[in-house]
């Protein structure tokens, strides 16, 4: 049962990257990347987890868009999957890439300064 709803989340994530990338025209998407999606045990919903670089402001517009965009989302999804019924969909922000490009700076700022003083300690 695991390694099918497991097989499930991966199609919906590859679907729905596909979906976003080349269906949905709305301005609000810009560069997002579906990183996760859990699946209820019983398929009666889906949260799809996406990531994005930039503003809070940026990701409000973002998540606005993708709601208004949620019910084509599911239907291009029903097209595409081979399952009885189709989950409804709930987006979530992942902020893992924003704080991994956070603490990359971080290393990166860490790395320098150690340089920059020669090596003395």
């Amino acid at each position: 049962m695991a390694d099918r709803l497991e097989r499930i989340a991966e199609d919906i994530k590859r679907e729905v990257s596909s979906i976003i990338a080349r269906e949905v025209k709305d301005p609000r998407l810009g560069m997002i990347s579906i990183t996760d999606v859990n699946v209820s045990r019983d398929l009666s919903w889906a949260k799809i987890y996406y990531s994005q670089l930039g503003s809070d402001e940026e990701r409000e517009r973002t998540l606005e868009g993708l709601n208004r965009a949620r019910g084509f989302i599911r239907t291009e999804l029903s097209r595409r999957l081979k399952i009885r019924h189709t989950p409804e969909i709930i987006f979530e922000f992942d902020p893992s890439l924003e704080q991994g490009a956070k603490m990359d700076a971080l290393l990166r700022t860490l790395q320098s300064s150690r340089g920059d003083d020669g090596g003395h300690e």
